[in-house]
């Protein structure tokens, strides 16, 4: 079985996602293994890095986009009124609104009955019971 490749500090702290001084430090307070070469340089080992990357992945959405939230709907109806634009989409139980701009509506050539996706990302949510 081959041997694993060592890291430089570099690498590992890319792969990791930290500094390079916070490794250091972490080598420091014995909280990251690591060894020297013959000319002195700290490595470290893949399975150090492996352990430190131990956060669970994400869930990944195949597009390049960050929003997690997407709901396939129909566009109901759409209310334009100067540059703004409300558009009401039916996705299943829910009934979102978007505020977009006109010109977003004309680039989209949207109509009412277009399938479409509402992609939700929020800063903020609230709630109340009911």
């Amino acid at each position: 079985m081959a041997r694993e490749k060592d890291l430089t500090v570099g690498e590992a702290a890319r792969a990791i996602g930290v500094s390079v001084d916070t490794l250091r430090r972490w080598d420091r307070a014995g909280k990251l293994r690591t060894h020297r070469d013959a000319d002195n340089r700290r490595l470290v080992p893949a399975g150090e890095v492996r352990r430190l990357r131990a956060i669970p992945e994400r869930h990944r959405t195949g597009a390049h986009l960050s929003a997690r939230n997407r709901m396939l709907g129909r566009v109901l109806s759409i209310e334009a009124d100067g540059v703004m634009a409300l558009v009401e989409i039916e996705a299943g139980p829910f009934l979102p609104t978007a505020a977009v701009t006109r010109d977003s509506i004309e680039e989209l050539g949207l109509r009412e009955g277009d399938e479409v996706v509402a992609l939700v990302k929020a800063t903020s949510m609230m709630i109340e019971k009911s």
